[in-house]
């Protein structure tokens, strides 16, 4: 399974959504997004392309979106990946969760873990839970993923799904 996202104004990204079932059209501060989840060929001429390694729950259904873009150097693609497929998915148990996609970048993008919540409350009150405290406890310790797997600094982008 793919991942293709294409970025713009959300009144342009909404006439490409009409043309594609299951499309998440997405806005955020800055700019929005549109993704769209298939087997199939990215229909965008943009290639932001990704591969999903690892998913729980749906796309749909979700009302706010956090895509956490994390840049990761060639030689630490897989102990990054074999982190992420090994995690304790204390998150899916969370109230408001809907769905995560763990997501490997076709190209030159950054990994993407895309997290999906029926709400931004929903979200925040996961980041002030003991779930989170046990899914980042090893954050800043010697058990941490070394900082040199990282090709930069991380960055997080926040929708709010468009209905």
């Amino acid at each position: 399974m793919n991942i293709y996202i294409t970025y713009g104004t959300l009144d342009y990204l909404a006439t490409y959504q009409e043309k594609y079932d299951g499309a998440l059209l997405l806005e955020g501060d800055s700019n929005s997004a549109l993704v769209i989840e298939t087997d199939g060929e990215n229909p965008f001429t943009e290639k932001h392309e990704y591969e999903v390694i690892n998913q729980r729950g749906s796309l749909t259904g979700a009302g706010f979106v956090v895509m956490n873009h994390i840049p990761v150097s060639e030689e630490g693609r897989s102990l990054f990946e074999e982190r992420f497929q090994n995690r304790a998915g204390l998150v899916e148990s969370e109230p408001g969760f809907t769905g995560i996609r763990i997501l490997r970048p076709l190209h030159q993008d950054p990994y993407i873990v895309m997290t999906l919540w029926d709400s931004h409350t929903d979200f925040t009150n996961w980041q002030q839970s003991k779930a989170y405290e046990e899914a980042h406890k090893n954050r800043g310790t010697s058990k941490a993923l070394p900082e040199t797997l990282f090709t930069g600094k991380s960055f997080v982008k926040e929708y709010m799904v468009a209905k």
